[in-house]
């Protein structure tokens, strides 16, 4: 035992972050990601908001009662019937949470609420006293609780905890509030709140000033002992505090910090690349802790330091954090047994079909490429098995291009099982492959933005595609790979539209 206090970790990837535009998850690919959660160890994974849609529901349902090893939260206005919907989608999981929410500010209580202090207060009491009719595993957060009259915060949470609260989250919601007032808004609490012993007090904060990791440590620091937090830092608009973030400065200032976390560290790097691909919403390189430069060197100096010694520049081990250098180079001349291993090493698994389809793919890339690393073979698992159901599919794709050409693309898809086809005349290649696509579906999206990457090195590397489009109000990101630019393209933007047919259904 190290002595330490356990901070517990909330992640709300799956809630929160899906909020990030374009982030929806369908319920494969939201199971898929509450498994990896369960690998790193979270203490809880809020796993939706049943009541928003069905499809909501039944994401949260699924992974309640069939993820086990950690607490399953689903959130719920103060709300009688929000409160039993939650409670229908989480009940069968281990020890399940339902996580109310109140706006206690009073900009947020005149123009969002049109309540009194006195009315929230009654409110926010009894929907924990209907709450505790279910389960004891109770969570209130005050909403925009520090931009809130913090005595007032006091009260609610004194009551709050009367009437059967266990944990009290104080958000940052609007991601206003800078660490030292922070600090100081969590140590309020612990004096004021008489009977603050019996709950455990969490913070929510977002990343709007930048700073939503350094007031989740400054309120840590004052007495907080959960966070919630986001894989890659995920959610509405600049986002939450980054688990990876967090975590790992807690690990790596473990000299100056009195606390600990149970995270599994090595699986953080399989768990951002996993977002990043269900998602379509890409890292950035300079993102600290899981960003392709993180632990990248360039300077000379640096380089001559690094080679006499790792630490005179870099205070983490990659491999803590499930960075390794020493990947297994897979080729054509692999067999099932090896490509299964390399997959289940990343921190993958896949059924005996999926791994047969994976197989196929990746015999054919193997053809074209000599060498094939981690990141070929995760566009490899996005393709064949993270992407969502396809009611258009992409069969062939012929371009014709130069300097001295028209562009012009003739492409043939299968929609709704039967195969059809077009062919269009653009500005350039990719123009020319998105007019026949939109053609022959039918659609009248905007593409807002669009993106290519090399996944690896080399002229043989293949290329990794993000759209983002928009229809109807609905913005989605797509998301493709392919050794050839122009298909990769093409696929991004199917993804996307096959985004837009999920949500439409109300997934």
């Amino acid at each position: 035992m190290s002595g330490k206090d356990r901070i517990i970790i909330f992640d709300t990837t799956l809630r929160d972050g899906e909020q990030s535009p374009g982030a929806s998850m369908n319920m494969q690919e939201k199971f898929r990601l509450a498994k990896k959660l369960v690998k790193l160890n979270v203490d809880v994974i809020e796993a939706g908001f049943p009541v928003a849609s069905r499809g909501d529901f039944e994401c949260v349902k699924n992974i309640a009662d069939n993820i086990k090893d950690v607490q399953i939260a689903a959130l719920a206005r103060c709300s009688k019937k929000d409160i039993d919907v939650a409670w229908e989608a989480v009940k069968g999981g281990e020890n399940p949470r339902l996580h109310l929410f109140l706006a206690t500010s009073d900009i947020h209580m005149k123009h969002k609420l049109d309540m009194s202090r006195e009315q929230v207060l009654a409110l926010a009491a009894e929907s924990i006293r209907h709450a505790a009719s279910y389960t004891s595993n109770i969570e209130f957060s005050a909403e925009d609780a520090s931009r809130s009259d913090i005595a007032f915060v006091c009260r609610v949470f004194e009551a709050a905890i009367g009437a059967g609260a266990t944990t009290l989250n104080f958000p940052d919601t609007t991601g206003y509030i800078l660490p030292e007032e922070h600090g100081a808004q969590i140590r309020y609490l612990k004096e004021n709140i008489p009977n603050i012993d019996k709950a455990v007090i969490s913070v929510h904060c977002h990343n709007d000033l930048g700073l939503a990791v350094a007031n989740s440590l400054a309120a840590i620091e004052n007495g907080a002992r959960q966070v919630e937090c986001t894989i890659n830092g995920l959610g509405e608009r600049a986002g939450n505090t980054a688990m990876e973030e967090l975590v790992m400065a807690i690990r790596t200032r473990g000299d100056r910090m009195s606390v600990e976390t149970g995270i599994v560290t090595e699986h953080i790097y399989p768990a951002s690349r996993l977002v990043s691909t269900i998602t379509g919403i890409p890292v950035q390189p300079n993102k600290a802790i899981v960003g392709a430069n993180a632990f990248a060197h360039e300077s000379g100096i640096h380089q001559d330091g690094m080679l006499k010694e790792r630490t005179t520049y870099e205070i983490m081990n990659p491999a803590d954090i499930g960075l390794s250098k020493g990947n297994l180079v897979l080729g054509k001349h692999s067999g099932r047994h090896a490509l299964k291993d390399r997959i289940e090493a990343m921190g993958y698994s896949v059924s005996d079909e999926e791994l047969n389809r994976v197989f196929e793919r990746f015999k054919e890339l193997a053809d074209v490429k000599k060498e094939m690393v981690d990141e070929d073979l995760e566009a490899i698992l996005m393709d064949e098995v993270l992407r969502i159901p396809e009611a258009y599919t992409l069969k062939t794709l012929g371009v014709m291009s130069g300097s001295r050409v028209m562009p012009t693309a003739g492409v043939r898809l299968e929609i709704d099982g039967k195969e059809v086809e077009m062919a269009a005349i653009g500005i350039g290649p990719i123009d020319a492959t998105f007019k026949s696509i939109a053609e022959l579906i039918g659609t009248e999206s905007k593409l807002l933005f669009f993106s290519v990457n090399s996944i690896t090195g080399g002229t043989d590397a293949q290329g990794e595609v993000m759209v983002r489009i928009e229809d109807q109000g609905r913005i989605v990101i797509g998301q493709g790979a392919d050794p050839d630019i122009i298909t990769a393209a093409a696929k991004a933007y199917l993804n996307a539209l096959n985004r837009l047919v999920y949500l439409k259904k109300g997934g």
